[in-house]
Order: C-alpha cells, then sequence, then structure tokens
C-alpha cells in the first residue's frame, strides 16, 4: 500500500492506494477515529459488485452502517437528488457525528461531498474512489458539488474528505471506456506538470489497458502526487490550480452540447486538449512537434467521434461563457508551452477558439 499526503495543516489526509483495500476498509476508518454511524452513497452498478464488500469490513470492526443507493449517472449530480438525500438522512436521525462516504465514481464523490459539506453545516466525509477518473482527479483536492442545467459544477464547495481510499483491484472490472476517461486526466498531469510522466505514459499505455497492476498504481500515485502539491499550494483556486483546468473550458463546452450523453468527462477533455494546444500553438506558444506528441498519445486512446454532437460555434462560445473560469467576460484558460510545462490562465482571442473548434471537429470526425 501507498500512502499519498495533502498537505493542508490541520486538514491534512491521506490517500491510500493499493490492491485489496475496499477488505481492509474497517479497519482504515477505525484507524481515523471515525464515528460509529456511517452512511455509504452508492450506485446501483457499483453497489452490485462492492457494496457488501465494504459493508462486511466496517460491521466487522462494529460500525453502524446505512446505505443509499442510486441510479447511476450523471443526471444524479442535481438539486433534486441532493434534496431526497437529505430527506433520507433526516428520517434515519443521522447525526453531526456520522460520517459520509462516496462509493462510487465522479460523480457519486461529487454529489456526496456537497451532501457532506452542507448536512447540519458540514459531517465527516470519505472518498472510496472507484474509477480511474475519480481515482486520480475527482476524489483529491475536495472540489465538491453539483450542475445546474444551464452549466456544470456550478453550485459547490471545497470540502476536504478525512481519508480517500483507492483500491486498484476495482479498475479489473472498469469498462474500457472509463479507463480511457481516467487517461484523460493522467495525460493532463503530464503535459500540464512532468515531462519525465508524460513520457512514462507514452511508454506504457498498453500495460496500463492490460490491468497492469504496478503500472496503474504508479499512475494513480503519480498523479495524486502531482495534485496533491498543487492542492496544497493553492486550495481555493486563486492562482496555481488553475492550470488544472487545461483542456477543461473547451472540453466541458463539448461535453454540455453532448447533454452529458455522448462523451464521458476524460473523453471530452481529451478533445479539449487537442483544442486547446492548437491555441496555444496558433498563439506561437508550442511547437508543431510537442503539439503532435500530445495528439499522437490521444490517438491511442480511441475516442467517440463528435458526429453525434451539433457542434455550433456560437453555442459551445455561449456555454464557456458561463464557465465559473471565465472573467468579466472574457474567456481565459492555461495553455501549454511544452511538454510538461502549462501557463496561468490568460485572456484567449475568440477568433482562435472558434478556430480550435473547427480544428477538433475534423480531428473528431
Amino acid at each position: 500500500m501507498h500512502i499519498v499526503t495533502v498537505p493542508l495543516g490541520d486538514r491534512s489526509y491521506p490517500i491510500y492506494i493499493g490492491s485489496g483495500l475496499l477488505r481492509q476498509s474497517g479497519s482504515i476508518f477505525q484507524r481515523h477515529g471515525i464515528g460509529r454511524s456511517i452512511v455509504i452513497v452508492s450506485d446501483t452498478h457499483v453497489a452490485e459488485l462492492y457494496l457488501s464488500t465494504v459493508e462486511k469490513s466496517l460491521i466487522a470492526k462494529k460500525f453502524n452502517v446505512h446505505s443509499i443507493i442510486l441510479p447511476p449517472g450523471e443526471q444524479q449530480k442535481r438539486l433534486n437528488t441532493a434534496d431526497r438525500i437529505y430527506t433520507e438522512l433526516l428520517k434515519r436521525n443521522i447525526e453531526r457525528s456520522a460520517t459520509i462516504v462516496a462509493l462510487g465514481g465522479g460523480v457519486i464523490g461529487d454529489l456526496t461531498g456537497f451532501i457532506a459539506a452542507t448536512y447540519l453545516r458540514g459531517i465527516g466525509f470519505v472518498q472510496i474512489p472507484t474509477t480511474l477518473l475519480a481515482q486520480v482527479d475527482s476524489s483529491v483536492g475536495g472540489k465538491v458539488g453539483i450542475n445546474h442545467m444551464l452549466a456544470k459544477n456550478m453550485i459547490g464547495a471545497f470540502y476536504q474528505p478525512q481519508f480517500v481510499l483507492s483500491d486498484a483491484t476495482v479498475l479489473r472490472t472498469l469498462p474500457k471506456r472509463e479507463m480511457i476517461s481516467g487517461m484523460g486526466e493522467i495525460v493532463k498531469y503530464g503535459m500540464i506538470l512532468d515531462q519525465k510522466f508524460f513520457r512514462y505514459i507514452e511508454q506504457h499505455l498498453d500495460r496500463a489497458f492490460a490491468r497492469d497492476s504496478a503500472v496503474l498504481s504508479h499512475l494513480i500515485r503519480k498523479s495524486c502526487e502531482l495534485k496533491a502539491y498543487i492542492v496544497s499550494n493553492d486550495e481555493k483556486e486563486q492562482h496555481l490550480r488553475a492550470i488544472l483546468n487545461f483542456g477543461h473550458t473547451i472540453g466541458h463546452a463539448l461535453e454540455h452540447a453532448g447533454h452529458y450523453g455522448v462523451l464521458k468527462h476524460g473523453e471530452a477533455i481529451l478533445y479539449g486538449m487537442v483544442a486547446e494546444a492548437h491555441i496555444a500553438f496558433r498563439n506561437g506558444m508550442i511547437s508543431s512537434g510537442e503539439k503532435e506528441r500530445l495528439e499522437r498519445l490521444i490517438q491511442q486512446l480511441p475516442l467517440p467521434l463528435l458526429t453525434p454532437i451539433r457542434l455550433q460555434s456560437a453555442a459551445l462560445l455561449n456555454t464557456m461563457m458561463k464557465d465559473k473560469k471565465t472573467n468579466n467576460g472574457i474567456i481565459r484558460m492555461p495553455l501549454p508551452s511544452a511538454i510538461g510545462t502549462v501557463l496561468l490562465p490568460s485572456n484567449v482571442d475568440r477568433q482562435f477558439i472558434l478556430d480550435a473548434i473547427d480544428y477538433v471537429k475534423v480531428y473528431g470526425s
């Protein structure tokens, strides 16, 4: 088992990374002095596979376990679902000493964290991410929230978990598209922060998709280390943390245009990185060789075609204008200057964005 620490003073917490950790969850909860009342939130797909393992481990250590099971999908990440969970917690007399546990992917983690941050003005929170994307990204850093019908992740908070438990064993059952989605964020870490890590991804991609446990553990650990470094220096995205948004401005707009059904999050971010690297190239920031190297890596990750999405430039721009990263009506985004280096967000000319949309349309057709 590897442990990565997110250093935030008295709110620091560990990320446990290894195989077979779900069966040890009761002991890990006990080690952290978690109160006896635990509420697990999961979805039907994940619950069928892993809920009983976690419940048995916790019950063996004398925890009182409640479970709330939701349908799967991004559409659960909204206020009316949160309201249903609040009602369940109140009906079950869940008190402030309780801990709420997110057992699932990014949707479950974001939604459950939002509930933890707001129920009784804040109760204990633990992340048990079951997708590669959640293990390397959404479970780390304390961003929690829900979607609004007009834009993604517009309602939320910064609320750190007590710990994160990432069991690489669960990735054996993960569908290939979910693996690709997780690789989107992993590639991003190499692109923005670490050239050597980017090279490791290039050299070990086949082994990752063969579910090589050593490779996957390294990818998860290194991604968490890089994100922990950024979060510890800029928890609430006032400065450095903004570089994590590389690929996200256009990526989120593509997700929205597909009504969150055509592209998974990481797939949209992969397309977003292609588009935003093209903007950097047009701005003279990155060489054609470096841009093409990124594209060659992404081409090894088969993405859904963009043809089912109505890629109207005006509509995509309108979505970007509603993005929380837009400032005073000006679209800003971090852009790469080389593999492993990205510059803090700067104003981007709309014509460059329109050109990038046209570029990614061709790329994804």
